[in-house]
């Protein structure tokens, strides 16, 4: 049946039958972070590996901000680019978003322009909170 509320097909997520609200939201935080998947790595080796590669050259970024070491426009451009990046990673591993309130458990296929706006905006948020954290420690240069 066709459920006219939903752009595209449901999908269910490995971690959705979790029990309990800490092990759900264990997993809903891993979800986020994480965004490989066994099956991805199968399918998309190349992608995936070089994503991985990818996001430690993104955290080696940050580390280095964190001592000062580089501008805040180096982080941003680093940020941006991983971003991108994960996008195509998700889409191999990961290619559902969530449908509906943050606190719900409906989950869609997603389309490219839906893994664009969650990934962006998710990255966008944990950006924002390391950038602050770093500025307040006196650590990032300007």
């Amino acid at each position: 049946m066709i459920n006219p509320t939903m752009p595209t097909d449901p999908a269910k997520p490995p971690y959705a039958d979790h029990q309990g609200v800490i092990g759900h939201l264990a997993a809903e935080i891993w979800d986020h972070l994480w965004p490989w998947s066994r099956a991805g790595f199968q399918q998309q080796r190349a992608v995936q590996a070089a994503g991985l590669a990818l996001a430690v050259a993104a955290s080696l970024v940050w580390i280095l901000a964190a001592m000062g070491q580089l501008h805040a426009g180096a982080v941003i451009g680093w940020w941006f680019g991983w971003s991108v990046f994960e996008v195509v990673v998700r889409l191999g591993s990961k290619p559902y978003v969530k449908e509906g309130p943050w606190w719900g458990r409906r989950y869609r296929v997603a389309s490219t322009m839906d893994m664009v706006c969650y990934v962006g905006f998710k990255n966008l948020l944990i950006g924002a909170t390391l950038f602050i954290a770093l500025k307040s420690l006196g650590l990032l240069v300007p």
